[in-house]
């Protein structure tokens, strides 16, 4: 490194989003970041279960308060995007790494660019072999997709795996996954473990090898899908005639499931409705479901987001933030996305940012304030029409 260039600091502040707790880097990683200076926020990493005094002992400093670390940061990392308010404190010219989801937080977005700001967004990563390491998407599903059964399993009133006794067998449970994406085949997998019998469903029929490799049955519908991969490997947005179909087919499937678990999102869209209500009034009393997908409104027509209630005699879980559950794993394997990408984006301790690079231009929304994501761009100026 020319001794005439200066080294980034890189920050790591505390999360403020409600209920969050994991932090963006954890002090295990620390190592793998070079040729710059780290400085965390006091006490942001506790949550996660890692103390300050940890992140020193790996060569970082501690900043007493957010407005310092911010104040001192080149490069801001972050798990959820940050407050419209927290965008002020960002230093002006600096770079933000984050979840961020722009369409959806467009305020943010528009401070961060009078900032000046250059900002990435981790779950805009393209879905290619060499971006595997930096899927933040995948790495937080696959700890949701196995706190789904922990939280199904503690709330079903049965075992889950066939037991056989002195006094009798006990039949296994049987658990219906809706989504065989990443969180979907992950609560397989588990579920499995534990013994029960599960079948899963998918409107990709391409994931049907895999839900088989794991020993669960795949569902299959005489329903004609179109179209139903993106080229990412998401699921598209199907027809609202293709859904009301679906859900009188799964109905049968759902009724005689001890657990439901569904995973099934369209990213940037409403969350498709695959369990109806009638669907839960059918289940046996003391059945569950647990609806991953209840930040986008929920897979399930009783879901409740953020709460956990009764229906018919059937415990619905909508739970939110579900990473945040198992902060410490989570931020682990975050943190490691986040190492993974800055090692694309830093070039001797400063940002090098390389346009003709597929993950740098796939992920970056504002470069030095300039709004690049065009969704964004479109979103703000009709923003600015309506007003």
């Amino acid at each position: 490194m020319s001794a005439s260039k200066i080294a980034s600091v890189v920050g790591i502040p505390q999360e403020t989003a409600t209920g969050e707790r994991r932090v963006s880097m954890v002090p295990d990683t620390l190592s793998r970041l070079k040729d710059v200076s780290v400085l965390v926020q006091h006490g942001a990493g506790e949550s996660a279960g890692f103390a300050d005094s940890a992140y020193i002992e790996k060569g970082a400093c501690i900043a007493p308060d957010a407005a310092s670390l911010y104040g001192q940061s080149d490069i801001v990392l972050k798990v959820q995007g940050p407050s419209p308010r927290e965008a002020e404190l960002l230093k002006e010219g600096s770079a933000l790494i984050s979840a961020l989801f722009p369409v959806s937080n467009l305020e943010t977005v528009s401070r961060l660019a009078a900032r000046r700001a250059t900002v990435f967004a981790m779950e805009l990563m393209p879905r290619i072999s060499r971006a595997q390491s930096m899927d933040v998407l995948s790495s937080q599903a696959t700890v949701s997709g196995y706190k789904a059964v922990m939280i199904a399993a503690d709330s079903l009133p049965k075992l889950f795996p066939m037991l056989m006794t002195a006094a009798g067998t006990i039949s296994p449970a049987r658990v219906l996954v809706m989504g065989a994406g990443v969180a979907g085949l992950q609560a397989i997998a588990t579920a499995r473990r534990l013994g029960a019998l599960v079948e899963a469903y998918d409107v990709r029929p391409v994931v049907k090898e895999q839900v088989m490799s794991l020993g669960a049955k795949f569902v299959e519908l005489p329903l004609e899908v179109k179209d139903a991969q993106t080229s990412g490997g998401y699921a598209k947005a199907q027809s609202e005639e293709f859904y009301r179909r679906q859900q009188e087919l799964l109905t049968e499937r759902i009724r005689a499931s001890d657990v439901v678990i569904t995973t099934a999102q369209v990213p940037g869209q409403k969350a498709p409705l695959l369990v109806a209500e009638e669907a839960v009034r059918g289940m046996r009393p003391g059945s569950v479901i647990v609806d991953l997908a209840a930040e986008q409104g929920g897979n399930c027509g009783a879901t409740e987001p953020g709460k956990s209630v009764v229906k018919y005699g059937v415990t619905i879980h909508g739970p939110i933030n579900v990473p945040s559950m198992m902060a410490a794993q989570a931020s682990q394997l975050y943190s490691k996305n986040i190492a993974s990408f800055l090692s694309v984006v830093m070039k001797d301790g400063l940002l090098n940012i390389d346009l003709k690079d597929e993950i740098v231009r796939g992920t970056l929304v504002v470069n030095k304030g300039e709004i690049l994501h065009e969704p964004t761009k479109n979103a703000l100026l009709g923003m600015v029409m309506k007003k």
